[in-house]
């Protein structure tokens, strides 16, 4: 699948020079893209710029206001570029987990009604399912897709198709699972569900999908894809977004409100809800940060497309992955090269938490992850192919528990 993408264009910036615009690169190796990217200079001053500008105005004044207009139209146009879709299906949120939230919550609950999460979800979405849960009686299906990371895909497919029922209302799923960089065929699952239930919905945690594969919403007909612009696309925390299918649009109802949100009459009296993504946005916002993601997502477009990017995150991705098979005591937990910039793996005989604390002390940044207990690393397009080679010699002395770094 790798090798049918196209080639980076030799007339883009050189990536030593590309990556000068990171400074977050400089002084360490960091493998944490799937927890936070790194912010480009030019958007951390985007940012600063928006500020000082609307500080210039006056924060609240006409002027202001039609600047952060603008820009709310710009970040929607710019996002919905990346996603394939038109810009009236996006909702601007602050995270993955609030725009999840947005469909969990804005669906008409009913006793009786299922949900069916798989056994690979982020915590803080696997509790809101559960309150959901709690508070209106639904019951909760989960699916073991952990077992089938080193299957075919199909084997995935039929795991949560298999656990869809009459009254399944939502499907939870992550698009490329967090802990074990599964990439789930998420074209697949779909049709494999609505054969069990014309009528289900999929609601999607994209956190580590945006800014890796390339997409297309709109061929995908997902119904709800939440994502965020701090980790993959390196844009400030505090921006993210909601996809949702335009059909839907009638059917999911705000839960949060607030002007941006609601239409109003001649004397500002609301007098019904939005018509289109703007439906489930609240208020005020950190508007300067929407710059920010747009100057971010402009950043990446500069060394090349979605395409070549993911080319080469899962070069790198399978780089790493080669290196690992190849120290003892180290095994990864696929058996195959992945498909996307998470390589996750075991150290045999040590404690997890005190190798990456041993490996941070030393600049070298990858995260621990309790569920399969792992140390995950994350390789960006940005990642340098030395870096990769480093982690994997640094890799081979820890493993060996022998005196670190001498």
């Amino acid at each position: 699948m790798v090798s049918s993408l196209p080639m980076h264009d030799s007339t883009s910036p050189n990536l030593e020079t590309h990556r000068q615009q990171f400074s977050a690169l400089h002084n360490k190796l960091y493998f944490n893209y799937g927890g936070q990217g790194p912010l480009p200079q030019a958007a951390l001053d985007a940012i600063v710029e928006s500020y000082t500008l609307l500080q210039k105005e006056g924060p609240f004044s006409k002027k202001a206001l039609d600047l952060i207009t603008a820009q709310i139209a710009l970040t929607h146009n710019a996002i919905a570029q990346e996603l394939n879709v038109a810009p009236e299906t996006i909702t601007l949120t602050e995270s993955v987990s609030v725009g999840c939230n947005i469909a969990l919550w804005g669906l008409d609950w009913q006793k009786g009604d299922r949900i069916v999460i798989t056994d690979c979800e982020h915590p803080g979405i696997v509790a809101a399912v559960q309150e959901i849960s709690r508070r209106y009686g639904v019951e909760v299906d989960t699916c073991p897709v952990l077992a089938t990371l080193n299957a075919e895909d199909q084997a995935a497919v039929e795991a949560i198709a298999a656990h869809v029922q009459t009254h399944t209302r939502l499907v939870v799923l992550s698009h490329i699972l967090w802990n074990t960089g599964q990439v789930l065929p998420l074209t697949e699952v779909i049709r494999a569900c609505r054969r069990q239930n014309p009528d289900v919905l999929l609601l999607v945690d994209a956190a580590q999908s945006v800014g890796v594969l390339p997409l297309n919403l709109t061929e995908l007909d997902i119904d709800f894809y939440a994502f965020t612009g701090h980790k993959w696309l390196c844009g400030p925390d505090g921006v993210g977004g909601l996809y949702v299918r335009p059909a839907l649009h009638k059917l999911l109802q705000p839960t949060f409100i607030g002007w941006r949100g609601i239409r109003t009459d001649s004397v500002g009296y609301p007098i019904g809800w939005m018509q289109d993504g703007k439906k489930f946005e609240i208020a005020t916002s950190g508007f300067p940060l929407y710059r920010g993601l747009q100057v971010a997502i402009e950043t990446h477009s500069q060394w090349g497309t979605v395409a070549q990017r993911y080319q080469r995150i899962c070069t790198l991705s399978q780089r790493l992955w080669q290196h690992l098979q190849d120290i003892p005591h180290i095994h990864t937990l696929r058996t195959t090269p992945p498909q996307s910039g998470l390589v996750s793996f075991c150290i045999k005989d040590q404690s997890h938490l005190e190798c990456i604390k041993t490996l941070e002390s030393r600049q070298i940044m990858v995260r621990l992850i309790a569920n399969p207990n792992c140390v995950r690393a994350c390789l960006h397009y940005l990642t340098l192919e030395s870096e990769v080679d480093l982690l994997a010699e640094k890799l081979t002395v820890l493993a060996k528990n022998i005196a670190f770094f001498q």
